[in-house]
């Protein structure tokens, strides 16, 4: 996520051109939910595309990004792949959406003029089982996130638990006024609820049992005590997960090395559903 001075654009977010894009497919949609076109960056293994019921991992991007952030700067792609092939992740279909493109992030959250909740809880899964033969209704949804996606991951969790397989936060966000020194707009119009303001109130106001839940944040994240109090608050409330720290920062370095061990997680999740 890079904020840009001295130039008409208040941010750019730029590609690495060292990451190949072999595999990937980029998809434009109309979407009802958010009243605008939207993009989705898809992954299949031609592997995957056979059987029936195959699995869903849905990757969120960050405040200032975009659709092929997670693969064009975070390898996810590259990832998913080597780790199929290693058997430590099963065949999955990987799709990496916009989050709606209002202002500089929209939070995942309902708001006026469009609902980026909507978008990625109903219509990126269909728009899955659309493109992809092997996803059907039964395939296992998976979801997780970076940063502002974090925070969108596990608020849907804690909202939509028998929908969600597992979830997982990289340097989550973990109330929605931590976006305020981020975003250049103001949240007025985003949905008030408790469950879409923090993290800590959809895990525990959820409707059922929770899905397995992975958080983790680098040493030197600026969000590593928020992530460490949220951590804490969920162990008195008795919410399972997995949390963990290890060196880094709140960048793709940080993020590209633990989506490894979150795919890996999801793998664990997906072989031992029970």
């Amino acid at each position: 996520m890079t904020k840009s001075s001295g130039t008409r654009f208040r941010t750019v977010e730029r590609s690495d051109p060292a990451i190949g894009a072999d595999g990937l497919e980029f998809v434009t949609v109309k979407s009802s939910a958010l009243r605008r076109r939207a993009d989705v960056t898809l992954f299949v293994p031609p592997a995957a595309r056979a059987g029936r019921d195959l699995p869903i991992v849905i990757l969120l991007h960050g405040v200032y990004g975009s659709h092929w952030a997670w693969a064009l700067k975070g390898s996810a792609h590259l990832t998913a792949a080597r780790l199929i092939a290693a058997g430590t992740l099963p065949p999955v279909a990987l799709l990496m959406p916009s989050d709606g493109l209002s202002g500089d992030g929209t939070g995942y959250v309902s708001q006026a003029g469009l609902d980026a909740e909507r978008w990625i809880i109903d219509e990126v899964p269909a728009l899955a089982r659309l493109l992809v033969g092997s996803c059907t209704e039964r395939s296992p949804l998976l979801i997780a996130g970076l940063s502002m996606g974090g925070f969108g991951a596990l608020r849907l969790a804690g909202k939509y638990p028998r929908r969600i397989a597992a979830a997982a936060a990289l340097s989550a966000v973990t109330e929605a006024e931590q976006l305020d020194g981020l975003m250049e707009e103001s949240r007025a119009g985003w949905s008030a609820l408790p469950a879409d303001r923090s993290v800590l109130a959809a895990l525990t106001g959820a409707s059922g049992p929770l899905p397995p839940l992975r958080i983790d944040c680098g040493r030197d994240d600026p969000l590593l005590e928020a992530n460490r109090a949220l951590h804490r608050a969920l162990e008195r409330a008795g919410v399972g997960h997995l949390y963990g720290e290890r060196p880094g920062g709140h960048d793709w370095p940080y993020w590209a090395r633990t989506l490894e061990d979150t795919l890996a997680f999801f793998g664990d999740v997906l072989r031992n559903p029970d």
